[in-house]
């Protein structure tokens, strides 16, 4: 089912729908009563990768119907805001998380000292990850004008924004006084923690590495851009 906004359409609920509905207490207990927590991650991963992918495909088979044209500065703004973008993507997969998936488990092996989890890019926010798909949705979204990239920069969008929250509702409901030093030492919006005095941002923590490995990231993307999207990177 492709070559149809609709199927993009469908594509995009699947994807964004299925995020929130496979990790709702409702649907997740009794599966990982069944499947077992080793079966249900494989599983989980499974059935988004495949809505991903129907996504992705759906996108790029869908029509170029423009619901606005960008002024041409606009063009400009992926450009500028990428890099961090795939900076704070990098270090959020890059650093134990207790808000990435599995991140129950990563504050268990913390042997009751979760406030060790929130040093690095965690003085930033509890959710760079998310953060850097958010920067990558609104910038896209500025610059792209039809009705396919609202359609899945828009479903991007709502799926980080409204990830963090549900996030933090499933991990203060799992960890109880755990997730208590986690919380009051860093902060959703970025930099709100280190700003409010509740912690001291640490760039040592985060490291030399991750900067450089997003900027590799980043020029990869540059010379691929027209290849894996169909269009130039770089505003005429």
């Amino acid at each position: 089912m492709l070559g149809s906004l609709n199927a993009l359409l469908a594509a995009t609920v699947a994807f964004v729908g299925g995020h929130f509905l496979l990790s709702s207490a409702p649907l997740r207990t009794p599966l990982v009563k069944t499947f077992g927590p080793g079966g249900f991650t494989p599983l989980y991963a499974l059935l988004v990768g495949a809505a991903f992918v129907w996504m992705l495909t759906a996108y790029g088979a869908a029509p170029a119907v423009v619901l606005w044209y960008p002024p041409p500065a606009l063009r400009w703004v992926p450009l500028l805001v990428m890099p961090f973008a795939l900076f704070l993507a990098v270090a959020g997969l890059t650093t134990p998380s207790p808000t990435l998936v599995g991140g129950e488990n990563v504050v268990a092996r913390a042997a009751g000292t979760p406030h060790r989890l929130v040093g690095g890019i965690f003085t930033v926010t509890r959710h760079p990850f998310l953060w850097g798909t958010t920067l990558w949705a609104v910038s896209h979204l500025l610059a792209n004008g039809t009705v396919a990239d609202v359609i899945l920069m828009g479903g991007i969008l709502v799926l980080s924004l409204a990830g963090m929250r549900h996030i933090d509702r499933r991990r203060e409901a799992a960890l109880g006084g755990d997730w208590g030093p986690i919380r009051l030492t860093t902060s959703l919006v970025p930099f709100a923690a280190a700003i409010e005095g509740r912690t001291k941002f640490d760039w040592r923590g985060i490291g030399w590495w991750r900067p450089v490995v997003a900027l590799l990231l980043y020029g990869a993307l540059l010379h691929f851009h027209e290849l894996i999207a169909g269009v130039p990177v770089l505003p005429a």
